[in-house]
């Protein structure tokens, strides 16, 4: 499945390049991040915190927030 099923499906802005805000942390608060691309019906973001291992996969709607889009032309 790609970003445009995910965009599709969802009805989210979903976008390699995009700006997301984690919200479902307790302990984190809002954890931002960058989209790289997609499993399954799956988004994978880099997180910000500068770890090696912050690349995660999350549900497009599950306590996202889609902050900016990416700049395309």
């Amino acid at each position: 499945m790609s970003m445009d099923y995910i965009r599709r499906t969802y009805s989210v802005p979903a976008r390699r390049g995009a700006r997301i805000a984690y919200t479902g942390s307790p302990l984190l608060g809002r954890a931002l991040g960058t989209i790289v691309g997609s499993r399954g019906g799956y988004l994978r973001v880099k997180m910000d915190d500068g770890h090696p291992k912050s690349l995660i996969t999350m549900h497009p709607t599950s306590c996202v927030e889609y902050i900016e889009p990416p700049n395309y032309k």
